[in-house]
């Protein structure tokens, strides 16, 4: 059973009808025995990310989120879902993120008349292996709506990127953590492949 973390942001729907079209069990819940129990985990995320932040600890998930993580369940962050794996984001310096990973979000910078946020598809390069992308070609396009960006101080963990303004990197993977900034759930049949993937990730669910 894959559980996605509902604290009241996300579009929890789609990707949940995206894992069942995939032929998952997915329930959208707060409950955190069904989500320290679940065989796969995933943490969708829209909105700024001090509310999300907020939100978290109001459903009081903090610290189900991290045991999750820590705990070798497969597990994927979806758009503000990999924001929030960081230590802090300019978009609110006040807010303390999951620290799964040392790093922050930064804005993505205006240049050349790019519009922000970074919004519709655009290409992925591909930087590692990732399980997510097994089946993936380099250079396939996926949805994008953001304004920020990661930024890990462990670049080794960037398994994609897209070019947008500049280099950035749109996927992490580490151990049992997958990331990415882009919605898979609205990437046609690129996003289900790697829905797919990530069923697949570990064993049996």
């Amino acid at each position: 059973m894959i559980a996605i973390i509902d604290y009241g942001a996300g579009n929890l729907r789609s990707v949940q009808k995206a894992c069942e079209y995939n032929g998952a069990t997915a329930v959208v819940t707060s409950d955190k025995d069904k989500i320290k129990s679940a065989s796969r985990v995933i943490l969708p995320g829209v909105g700024a990310f001090g509310d999300c932040m907020e939100s978290i600890k109001k459903y009081d998930l903090y610290d189900c989120i991290r045991n999750v993580c820590e705990s070798g369940t497969p597990f994927l962050g979806i758009c503000l879902g990999l924001q929030l794996l960081f230590e802090n984001s300019e978009e609110s310096p006040k807010a303390d993120g999951l620290s799964i990973f040392k790093g922050k979000n930064i804005k993505i910078p205006k240049k050349d008349g790019l519009k922000i946020p970074h919004m519709g598809w655009n290409s992925l390069h591909i930087e590692k292996n990732s399980p997510l992308f097994k089946g993936i070609d380099d250079g396939s396009f996926v949805y994008f709506v953001h304004s920020f960006y990661m930024c890990p101080e462990d670049k080794s963990i960037i398994s994609a990127t897209c070019n947008y303004s500049e280099n950035l990197p749109v996927a992490l993977w580490s151990g049992n953590i997958n990331a990415v900034q882009f919605h898979p759930e609205k990437s046609g049949s690129t996003g289900l492949k790697m829905l797919k993937n990530f069923i697949d990730f570990g064993g049996d669910i």
